[in-house]
């Protein structure tokens, strides 16, 4: 069985023979004045190559990316999503085209990671009234003899409501147990792995202009194409996750699956967004790490409020740290993590005290909500959690 490690060294080696340097990525806080509070994807700090800066590595370029995204944060716990994930990606600016972009994924898939090409369906570009078809990609994929669907939204890739965007061509894997069914967008068992995006336009307020450098953007979900590679259920199957799982079961006793999930995803989260030296505080970068603590935190006491995060083993932080290639001291990661444990305990009993009035007997009202923010520093979602407590509705 193939580990994530193996999965990556074997991207890796596969474009470095085609010509392609390794950037040096890997932080998940943005450049000084972007104005995103984490790297989402892969692409995000190659923004300004892609909009025609020469690179100082060349024009074929390859990375491995940690991302954060909280646009899924309440999906997390089903079979493929993550908060803190990795993204593998290859770029071409200005080099080679959308076609040769396509036949290495599909010759790296099938080659080099040995998924039979039965179990592939790729999706492509329908057209709409304002750009035709990407005719290129579809011819690609009947040469190399995967079925193809095409769809409008689903294969246009924009970031901004402005900016670079154009139609892309995405790879989806058969995850079924029994013979490949149906097409990606009518059966979840086909699960993408790999987006080509033909960054071919720039929008503006006005419409569309085509940019004068074409390049191609690819991502490629590890822990997504790993899942696949060891035939596991779900992400939080595979290698990487086993020491979570394992431990934190020992630690809390048997957890139901949702909720194991959650507490993996959440800690190993939280715990990458401190080695990259975030703090918690009531906003921005820290506002979000603070959110990933109390989530892990509700969901830990909702169960059992003598679970306690100071029984956290400090392997599984030094795990994590190593993983993702991060310097911090684990001492150091644990010391904020019991901290902010202290502190949302404190508010909890606080919010307590504050529900048990009788102006917050019968159901609450938006008023009732802006208040327990303004004047008591209780956040909504923590109200609604309190509330089943303490018998109120919400």
């Amino acid at each position: 069985m193939i580990s994530t490690d193996q999965t990556v060294q074997t991207f890796l080696d596969f474009f470095r023979e085609r010509g392609h340097e390794l950037t040096p990525g890997g932080t998940l806080i943005p450049s000084p004045g972007d104005p995103v509070l984490f790297t989402t994807s892969g692409m995000h700090p190659l923004t300004p190559y892609l909009l025609g800066r020469p690179h100082p590595l060349g024009e074929r370029l390859i990375s491995l990316q940690r991302c954060l995204r909280t646009t899924d944060l309440e999906e997390v716990g089903d079979e493929t999503h993550l908060t803190v994930f990795e993204m593998l990606g290859s770029w071409s600016l200005g080099d080679y085209g959308g076609p040769q972009s396509l036949r290495w994924g599909f010759e790296l898939l099938r080659d080099g990671f040995g998924i039979e090409p039965n179990r592939m369906y790729a999706t492509v570009f329908r057209g709409d009234e304002h750009v035709e078809p990407d005719y290129e990609s579809w011819r690609t994929w009947d040469e190399l003899g995967l079925p193809v669907e095409p769809t409008t939204d689903e294969n246009w890739w924009s970031h901004e409501p402005t900016g670079l965007c154009g139609p892309d061509s995405e790879i989806f894997v058969w995850t079924g147990s029994q013979m490949p069914q149906g097409t990606p967008t009518s059966d979840d068992r086909w699960v993408e792995v790999w987006n080509h995006v033909m960054m071919r336009y720039i929008r503006h307020p006005g419409g569309l202009e085509p940019v004068r450098r074409p390049s191609i953007d690819t991502g490629l979900g590890l822990e997504r194409l790993v899942r696949i590679l060891q035939n596991t259920r779900s992400v939080f199957e595979i290698d990487v996750f086993q020491p979570w799982s394992t431990e934190l079961t020992r630690l809390w006793g048997p957890l139901e699956e949702p909720s194991l999930r959650r507490l993996s995803d959440h800690l190993r989260s939280s715990i990458v967004v401190l080695g990259d030296q975030v703090a918690p505080s009531p906003t921005g970068r820290g506002h979000i790490l603070r959110q990933l603590i109390r989530r892990t935190l509700t969901t830990l006491w909702r169960e059992d409020p003598s679970r306690t995060l100071s029984d956290l083993p400090m392997e599984l932080v030094e795990h994590t740290l190593a993983h993702f290639r991060q310097a911090v001291p684990s001492q150091e990661v644990r010391t904020v993590l019991l901290d902010e444990e202290r502190k949302f305990g404190l508010l909890l009993e606080r919010g307590r005290k504050v529900l048990s009035r009788s102006r917050f007997t019968g159901p609450l009202t938006e008023d009732d909500y802006h208040y327990l923010h303004d004047t008591h520093g209780l956040p909504r979602d923590l109200v609604v959690y309190l509330t089943t407590e303490v018998g109120i509705s919400s």
